[in-house]
């Protein structure tokens, strides 16, 4: 056994490696002033506008144009990996960014310009400090706010939109399979109709209603709201049920809230949901992996359960697409249909939308003087800007603040108060954007697309529209996936527009020209048909559902990436050569909630002797933000992390911040003096348990490698092997599999050292680059001893030339 440094907790076959980092800011500011940008053309959306119902995207293969790989760094077109086909609008083909103009020729407070896009720096892609997110994570969460918190809670549900359709849709829910529901947000679909449900008898002897979400925050937040309008504790009567945390009671728990993942994955123990009188599908436009392959497998269980009733519910959606794939009539008589369609009004009002007439490249810039030019110059009525993501949330938060404060010095009595929103944001931070100001202050509220359907801020009268969002984007081509930017639906910018008319008529200025606007496509192409797809085949298959090719879709996935997921699963051991799951290694692998990937490194380590070791690692790897790195305390921040890092690189330095965080109890305080994501580390904890209750339901030893790095490092490339790359002289990785270039992102401790030659990474994230995150330093050897299967037998899963490049040392 090497001799290994424990200083701190550290595991390292190299003590005392110094850690050199360089955290990049993309986004620097000058103080020269910027001409605000010419007039604006202006159009009216009318209330019935504000959300109309948009169709989802074209079946696999029948989208527009195929776009190449993003190139943000020297201006170039914002698009979509190759994998990923759209209709693009000319203007972003070309490379010309909309951004807005304003409607003065001057400014009181002057607003630096940004170089967002200068050639070498990162652009509006994923910014270099964006936390990690699952797929299901990426995107809203529900937030619950109550205008009417002064009224009984009796009087609070009466006020609601959906409270008059009652009856309605409890009729609806008796006499039908399916119903659809087409509801704004806020009309109270998502606590009320469960209630409904549970009050009409549909919970009676012991049977559940469940409501899925998409995203687990909604499932904690909405079960909690549900649960103080039943007067009950929640976990008995409501509960939630969401990956690593069940909080329900299986005796009592009559509402259950949980993400549609979940759903899937107790359809592994009762394929036909016996407990369950109702499912609702929440938020169902949003066509997550999870909600498509829920969707298809409750079409087979309506089949065999003709007394199950199903609800799929969202602000937005293609209804007559949902009727009609649910619909089991197979007559043209209509009176024999088994789906309808239900719209809940909600309260709209007309809202004038202005869209600039010349694109300029810098939306960030361009949403501050939009901001500071309405505050100066329209009366009352809150602010709300969609952005991408935290960072870019961040900065013009920050941006907008100093330029209040100047504003405030010039005597101007009118004062902002500039809050942001974001998934990554504490519950309490989340909750300040309903909070009231007096009558000399306006909000000004930063969001991502949080703030598109998933919650509903009162006082908003004037919506600011980036036109872009972030998605995640796998190119099956070179097996990787990562987060890009792309230009919003149709659907997006009607919802983000709507945002305006909640309470009286507003404005929207969409940072994009009128022609890019119908250009745009009608809605964001479904996850199934831009994500890697190996989770959803290994659950399928787990189900029982041997011809995943013949699974009904509601819009199938891309043949080539069905075929990649297939490919990587054989390799991993989870099929055999007949595309079946494998005993045991298969079938264990289903069981975990985890990307096939972790789990057979999880099951593997017992064979290596640090099974301790992995479960900490694949643990921390689940939790966002475990470093802190405040704006003001940023050298201090990363002296205390480098206290952590190792040479061999990021899996390692996560092991060593785990373990000293249980060798100090577990302590706030010395997470806060190490700059540590408390929060963070405890749920690493709870996660770990979870996981390590499969491992001893699997009878995996329980080991410690004692400190030695190298049976750690040689178990996570039994997992990751297909993620393996080479240094190249050119100074970027290449990926052995493909030869795709690479690069280490600089959050990483490996970032600014010296280039080891082979690594192997969790994921890749795209900005102006592709990124390799979570990198660790391994020997080329390992992947000869470990995947011969992948790296030497010449099958269509390894070609002769990858061998070449495996060997040559």
């Amino acid at each position: 056994m090497r001799e290994a440094s424990h200083k701190d907790g550290k595991i390292s076959k190299h003590p005392g490696v110094p850690w050199v980092t360089s955290l990049q800011t993309a986004n620097s500011l000058t103080p020269e002033a910027t001409p605000v940008a010419p007039d604006m053309k202006k159009t009216c959306l009318k209330p019935q506008a504000a959300s109309p119902p948009i169709g989802l995207g074209e079946e696999a293969g029948s989208c527009g144009q195929t776009l190449s790989e993003s190139n943000h760094g020297n201006g170039g077109p914002m698009t979509t990996p190759r994998s990923v086909t759209w209709s693009s609008p000319a203007a972003l083909r070309s490379g010309l960014l909309p951004a807005l103009l304003a409607f003065h020729p001057k400014m009181a407070a002057p607003v630096g310009p940004m170089k967002f896009w200068k050639p070498g720096t990162d652009g509006p892609g994923v910014n270099l400090s964006e936390e990690r997110q699952s797929p299901a994570e990426s995107g809203c969460v529900s937030v619950i706010y109550n205008p009417y918190v002064s009224l009984s809670i009796e009087q609070q549900r009466q006020k609601l939109p959906v409270f008059k359709l009652r009856n309605h849709i409890l009729y609806l829910v008796e006499n039908y399979q399916t119903l659809v529901i087409v509801g704004e947000t806020g009309c109270g679909k998502s606590t009320q109709i469960p209630q409904y449900l549970m009050e009409a008898g549909w919970t009676a002897e012991g049977r559940i209603v469940g409501v899925t979400q998409p995203r687990r925050v909604a499932c904690v937040s909405i079960a909690g709201r549900v649960a103080e309008e039943r007067g009950a504790l929640l976990g008995h009567e409501v509960g939630y049920c969401i990956r690593f945390d069940d909080c329900t009671d299986p005796q009592a728990t009559r509402i259950k809230f949980l993400t549609d993942g979940m759903l899937v994955r107790e359809m592994m123990a009762d394929p036909l949901l016996t407990r369950y009188s109702v499912i609702m599908l929440d938020e169902a436009h949003e066509r997550t992996l999870y909600t498509d392959i829920a969707i298809g497998l409750l079409k087979k269980v309506q089949k065999k359960r003709g007394d199950l009733r199903l609800i799929v519910a969202s602000a937005t959606l293609d209804a007559e697409k949902f009727r009609d794939f649910f619909n089991q009539n197979e007559t043209s008589d209509p009176s024999k249909d088994t789906s309808m369609i239900l719209t809940v009004e909600g309260r709209t009002f007309p809202v004038d939308v202005f869209y600039i007439q010349s694109p300029v490249p810098d939306y960030v810039k361009s949403t501050v003087e939009t901001v500071m030019k309405i505050h100066q110059t329209e009366g009352d009525g809150d602010i709300l800007a969609f952005l991408t993501g935290q960072e870019e949330v961040e900065t013009v938060v920050s941006m907008l603040i100093e330029q209040a404060r100047i504003l405030a010095r010039t005597g101007m009595k009118k004062h902002l108060r500039v809050l942001p929103m974001y998934a990554g944001l504490p519950a309490s931070e989340q909750m300040k954007v309903f909070e009231r100001v007096s009558h000399n202050v306006r909000k000004v509220i930063v969001a991502t697309n949080i703030a598109e359907t998933s919650i509903t801020i009162n006082g908003i009268s004037f919506v600011i529209d980036c036109g872009f969002v972030k998605l995640r984007a796998y190119n099956p081509k070179t097996a990787i996936e990562c987060l890009v930017v792309v230009p919003v639906s149709k659907a997006s910018a009607n919802q983000r527009a709507g945002r305006a008319g909640r309470n009286h008529s507003g404005k929207c200025y969409r940072l994009y020209t009128e022609e890019d606007f119908e250009k745009l496509p009608q809605s964001t192409i479904p996850e199934m048909q831009r994500s890697n797809l190996a989770p959803v085949i290994l659950q399928l298959k787990a189900l029982g559902i041997d011809n995943v090719l013949r699974f009904p879709f509601l819009s199938p996935p891309p043949a080539q990436s069905m075929v990649q997921a297939l490919e990587l699963l054989y390799a991993l051991g989870g099929l055999d050569k007949y595309c079946r799951l494998t005993e045991p290694l298969g079938i264990r692998i289903a069981e975990f909630p985890l990307n096939p990937m972790f789990a057979k490194m999880l099951l593997e380590s017992g064979n290596f002797g640090c099974s301790q070791e992995i479960l900490s690692i694949a643990a921390m790897m689940q939790i966002q933000n475990i470093f802190i790195i405040p704006p003001n305390q940023k050298s201090q921040a990363i002296r205390e992390h480098r206290k952590f890092a190792v040479e061999e690189g990021d899996h390692l330095t996560m092991l060593n911040v785990y373990e000293a965080f249980i060798k100090h109890n577990k302590s706030s305080q010395w997470c806060q003096d190490h700059f540590l994501n408390y929060k963070g580390l405890v749920r690493a904890t709870a996660v770990r348990e979870q996981l390590k209750k499969l491992l001893v339901k699997f009878k995996v030893p329980k080991k410690s490698c004692e400190g030695d790095p190298d049976p750690v490092l040689r178990c996570i490339v039994s997992g990751f092997f297909a993620n393996a790359a080479r240094f190249h002289s050119t100074g970027a990785y290449r990926t052995i599999r493909d030869d795709h270039e690479l690069h280490i992102h600089p959050t990483s401790v490996l970032y600014a050292e010296k280039p080891p030659r082979w690594v192997v990474y969790n994921e890749v994230i795209q900005t102006s680059k592709y990124y390799m995150r979570d990198v660790t330093t391994i020997e080329s050897a390992w992947l000869l001893e470990l995947a011969p299967h992948f790296y030497q037998q010449g099958t269509h899963l390894s070609l002769k030339a990858k061998r070449t490049k495996v060997d040559d040392h």
